[in-house]
This record gives structure tokens, sequence and C-alpha cells, in this order.
């Protein structure tokens, strides 16, 4: 009766393969698991959003990055003095998007990365809500909510309330937003004789900006955003 052969023992060479093979295995895992949690964190928690203009100046400047809590989009859950992000599709954007799918595919990832902004996204400063009398301006120039005199100090220096003058009674489930450097700002009072009236709907408010990330010099809370 033959004895069963016994199995070669596994040379270094072997071994060390096999290693590499199971690292390998493992840092795909590791970047697969990584990239489904921050996909799910930004998806419905926070995200990072790029500064592409400089109408929310001194606040914000072109190329900041600030971070976003997507759980204070909620509907009735927006404030006035909040820095709101939302997507303007409908009020300040046509709905329809023209480019071809290599170049929106482009731009999703550098807005993703935080490299780039958006050109249907934005980000204003919320100064009425749903019931709100929002005008401008008055004798002395100021900018009334419900008739009281809105302090401003968050203005960019020079600037006056607004060079238009308008009168508007914000309807429930809108918001009339304003960017702080107004002398340079495409907002709600750009917008007046279109359909909407620059006023946004309370469901594109993609959340609200509560953090300046980057650059790292400038890493502050960002003030009337608070939780």
């Amino acid at each position: 009766m033959h004895e069963p052969p016994a199995a070669r023992p596994t040379t270094g060479k072997h071994a060390r393969r096999r290693s590499r093979s199971v690292g390998w295995r493992f840092v795909l895992s590791a970047v697969v698991i990584a990239t489904l949690v921050t996909g799910l964190v930004r998806g419905f928690l926070v995200d990072v959003y790029f500064i592409p203009s400089p109408s929310m100046e001194p606040l914000l400047s072109e190329g900041d990055r600030v971070l976003v809590d997507k759980r204070a989009g909620t509907a009735g859950q927006v404030r006035p003095g909040e820095i709101v992000v939302f997507d303007g599709r409908g009020s300040f954007d046509p709905i329809t998007d023209d480019r071809e799918l290599p170049e929106r595919l482009l731009a999703a990832t550098g807005q993703w990365l935080g490299v780039s902004g958006s050109d249907t996204v934005y980000i204003k400063r919320v100064i009425g809500v749903g019931g709100d009398h929002v005008q401008c301006c008055s004798k002395e120039g100021d900018l009334t909510v419900n008739g009281s005199v809105l302090d401003e100090p968050y203005l960019y220096p020079g600037d006056r309330a607004s060079d238009d003058d308008f009168d508007v009674v914000v309807p429930e489930g809108r918001v009339w937003v304003l960017g702080d450097h107004r002398a340079v700002s495409q907002d709600s009072r750009s917008l007046l004789g279109a359909p909407g009236g620059g006023l946004i709907a309370e469901d594109r408010i993609i959340g609200r900006a509560f953090q300046l990330v980057w650059p790292p010099g400038r890493f502050a809370p960002i003030p009337g955003s608070a939780a």
C-alpha cells in the first residue's frame, strides 16, 4: 500500500505572493468601505461646498470651502440670518441642462471633490421666510423686515443694503435670499420679474453652511448658522 505523497512545504516566494495578495485585498476593501461611508455621510449628513464667487464677501471668499449640514434643509426649519446652499434650478436657473454627459460628469466630479463650484448651486443668506414682509430701501437706506430695520453688520464694506428697491411678502414654503456683497451678488433681487420672483422653495435648500474649513488659516465656524 502506497503512502500518499507528502504536501510540499510552501516556499518563501509563494508565501510572499499570498501575503501581497491578502494585503491588496485588505487595502481594496478598506478603500471601498471608506468610499461608501464618505458617500453616505456627504449624501445625507454633511457635505463640502466650494465658494465659486465673491458674492458672500467678506464672510466667505472665492475659493473657500465650507461644510454644509444637510439635515438643516428640512422645510420649516430655515431661519433668517442663516447661510444656506440651495439648488437654483427653477428659480435662479432653468431646470434643463444642455451639457453633454461627459461634461456633466466632469463637473459633478469636481464639485464632489470640492475643487470647483456648480452652475446651478448657490450660497446666500436668508433674509425672509414665509410670511415675512421684506422691503428696501427706507429713507435712511436700510432694509426692513416686518417694518423693523434689519441690522446688517456682515455687509461688504461700502455696499448699500441694495441698489434696487423691492417690496416683497414671502409666501409660505419660500425664502428670500441675498448675498453679503450686495454690489456683485446675483440673488432674489435679480429675479423679481422672472418666474418665481427670485424666491427659493424650501425643498430646494440643500443645507446650512456652518463651518469654514479651507484655507486652513481661515478655519472657523460661520456666524449666524449655529445649530
